[in-house]
């Protein structure tokens, strides 16, 4: 695993290794969405990780699909978010926020105005989501206009200078997981009849729109994206066209020069290989049931640049010095991974903590 551990550049900053922190929902914020108060120690515990990029923040009210996510679109939100890459920076890690509109996965109980959610076509995802009552159906969405959907762009844009203005290294613009972006993509979740629906093209213009309209507002060397092709969370298919859509799409994003594409990967190798040769910046690849002995083999054969990391960094806040040493790792409790306070977030020992507590 000697070259996980050489430095490389992402966008404008260089990293000491080739790991990274995965994002990974937490649901911790105060109920206005601003980041919580053990937020900045629950970070900067993990500085170690080099690049860290942190849960969902939803850039307006239609974008917030759980309870308790943080947003990235107030004045208290940018104070609160200001605290966290401060404690990042000055414990050596750097910071991208992950802009996350959930469109159709969301409940009216969930949602600051308690409206209909919105998605590009009036098609429930058909799966229950978690409120404040218990677990519900996801109600039909409301189809966006195309007024509309410049308008949800121009929030991803603002939303985009707000996290900078909170002092992040740059944002990561999240296509995947059954979210917003990737309804669009999906071929059963986008119904659309316009210049956003039913060709490889229309269905990715929505994504490379608020690519561009970032990249205008902050730099592409500040701006990442996400995509997870084949995944299907959300209830989202991407149909017979979806390797061809990934395809096409890669190659439009990297006209743009992104700081990096990360991809979730479950196993269409043959996709991930094609993926590599049409991006030639660094390429962030999560791959499903990897082991800790095989985190490196990907950068080793070169079809990633880095390996983000979630459950075992949100478990062990010293992850990269165990793996070094080969320590063993603390089990994640997966009770404890959403809205509980400090138990199951910043109170997992690190190794010195345990030989302390022996001693």
């Amino acid at each position: 695993m000697e070259k996980l551990w050489t430095k490389i550049k992402v966008g404008n900053v260089e990293l000491p290794h080739r790991l990274a922190m995965a994002p990974m929902t937490r649901s911790r914020a105060e109920e206005d969405g601003t980041p919580g108060e053990l937020s900045s120690l629950y970070y900067a515990q993990r500085a170690s990780m080099g690049l860290l990029i942190t849960e969902g923040a939803q850039p307006s009210d239609d974008g917030q699909g759980y309870l308790r996510t943080p947003g990235i679109y107030t004045e208290k939100h940018i104070e609160g978010w200001k605290k966290i890459t401060d404690a990042v920076h000055e414990a050596g890690g750097y910071i991208y926020i992950q802009l996350m509109h959930v469109g159709r996965v969301s409940h009216p109980d969930n949602t600051p105005h308690h409206r209909q959610p919105v998605a590009p076509s009036a098609i429930a995802p058909g799966v229950e989501t978690f409120t404040a009552t218990g677990m519900q159906a996801i109600p039909v969405p409301r189809e966006l206009s195309k007024e509309e959907i410049q308008i949800t762009i121009a929030d991803y844009r603002k939303a985009a200078a707000a996290a900078i203005e909170a002092g992040a290294d740059g944002v990561e613009i999240h296509g995947a997981n059954g979210y917003l972006i990737n309804q669009f993509i999906g071929e059963n979740s986008n119904k659309r009849t316009d210049e956003y629906g039913e060709s490889i093209e229309n269905r990715a213009r929505f994504a490379i729109e608020v690519a561009k309209a970032i990249i205008d507002e902050i730099g592409a060397e500040r701006t990442g994206f996400r995509i997870s092709p084949g995944t299907p969370l959300g209830g989202i298919q991407d149909g017979e066209q979806g390797p061809d859509l990934y395809r096409y799409l890669t190659q439009e994003l990297a006209k743009l020069n992104l700081a990096y594409l990360h991809i979730m990967h479950l196993g269409n190798d043959e996709l991930l290989q094609d993926i590599r040769s049409l991006w030639t910046n660094p390429l962030l690849v999560n791959r499903a049931g990897r082991g800790l002995e095989n985190i490196g083999v990907d950068i080793e054969s070169g079809v990633a640049d880095l390996a983000p990391i979630g459950v075992w960094s949100l478990a062990n806040p010293d992850f990269v010095e165990r793996l070094k040493a080969g320590a063993p790792i603390n089990e994640a409790d997966p009770a404890t991974f959403y809205g509980s306070g400090s138990k199951g977030y910043t109170d997992y020992p690190t190794l010195k903590e345990l030989e302390s507590q022996k001693g």
